[in-house]
């Protein structure tokens, strides 16, 4: 640095220099000012990048069926995309609050961890999750031009209800002292929602078979991903923790996507005639899930290639984010599955 300005600024004196940048000039010529103005960027970045998602997946749950159905010749499903936006609230809970249950077993064996923890999510998870499953009630008996009780008496009706009250009761539970014993209740739930999803004549008991499976592994993987990109975010600080955490959840993700590949294959081919893959919504919808999942595989893929070649986890992190952005759509697109129309019918058209 300079002793100082010269004693008369309008007559400068030999060796002396401009005036000094302003600080944001100088900043950004630093390699701390370069930072700074990264992190700034970064701030601003991922709030924006987080709404446009949140935006997309709520245009792809209101408008996602009709765009889907158009041109098939298929029945128009009354309230198709308010039934989405419940549902996907409804399948976010799932994932939410068995994440939850799922990621604190991983975080324990990590040795020289931080003692902080994330803030649960559980309890307005289950809470939101019974009020989604409410609303499909009431959505269902304003279509069918029913009473709320005599809904009850139908078969979906009272599969939904079943499903609202096990989520209060999963609320109850990991309000309490002993949140595992929300386990319970959230199966009945998934049991549950297997069973709605298959009405149909043919095989509904294998069908809901696979729905277990199928919507088990989908929300340990959604939101375990979320638990530990939390708990991550607290461990900056940690490297080595936060290695050690990824490279446990990614042992246990391989697994996950096993079952979902396995799963979902035997699903689609069991209930997708392969003759109506491009003119039926529900073809139209699976392939465009299938896209989304090859974008999460590439993801995963590549944060496992970073977390095994780099001793600093930050990359990694940003690629599983992005691979969480992703889920989330799928999670979108799957409710979307669940609502439109069973391609079977137009299939067996002659």
């Amino acid at each position: 640095m300079f002793p100082g300005p010269p004693a008369d600024p309008a007559t400068p004196t030999a060796g002396s220099v401009p005036s000094a940048a302003p600080p944001a000039a100088e900043a950004a010529r630093t390699p701390g000012g370069a930072t700074g103005a990264a992190s700034a960027r970064r701030a601003w970045t991922a709030p924006l990048l987080l709404g446009c998602a949140g935006v997309l997946a709520l245009c792809i749950a209101l408008f996602g069926p009709g765009l889907m159905a158009r041109g098939t010749g298929e029945l128009r499903i009354p309230g198709a995309g308010l039934t989405t936006v419940l549902r996907t609230v409804l399948f976010a809970a799932l994932a939410l609050h068995l994440g939850e249950l799922l990621a604190p077993q991983l975080i324990r064996p990590v040795r020289g961890r931080p003692r902080t923890a994330v803030r649960s999510w559980a309890v307005f998870a289950s809470l939101a999750g019974a009020a989604a499953a409410a609303g499909q009630i009431v959505r269902l008996a304003v279509v069918s031009d029913l009473g709320i009780t005599e809904t009850y008496g139908t078969r979906e009706g009272g599969l939904l209800l079943l499903i609202a009250n096990g989520l209060v009761v999963a609320a109850l539970c990991a309000a309490s002292r002993r949140p595992a014993l929300a386990l319970a209740p959230l199966a009945a739930v998934i049991g549950a929602e297997a069973l709605r999803a298959h009405p149909e004549a043919y095989s509904p008991e294998f069908g809901a078979a696979l729905t277990v499976v199928h919507l088990t592994a989908a929300s340990l993987w959604t939101g375990g991903l979320l638990y530990v990109l939390r708990t991550l975010w607290l461990w900056r600080g940690s490297p080595a923790a936060a290695r050690a955490l990824l490279g446990r959840y990614a042992r246990l993700a391989i697994w996950l996507y096993a079952a979902l590949a396995a799963t979902g294959t035997a699903s689609a081919l069991r209930r997708l005639p392969l003759d109506v893959v491009p003119t039926s919504a529900y073809g139209r919808t699976l392939l465009l899930k299938l896209a989304l999942m090859a974008v999460v595989s590439v993801l995963a893929v590549a944060a496992r290639r970073r977390m095994l070649r780099d001793t600093d986890p930050s990359a990694a992190c940003r690629l599983a984010r992005r691979e969480q952005v992703v889920l989330g759509l799928v999670v979108v697109v799957s409710a979307v599955l669940t609502v439109v129309p069973d391609p079977h019918w137009i299939s067996l058209r002659p």
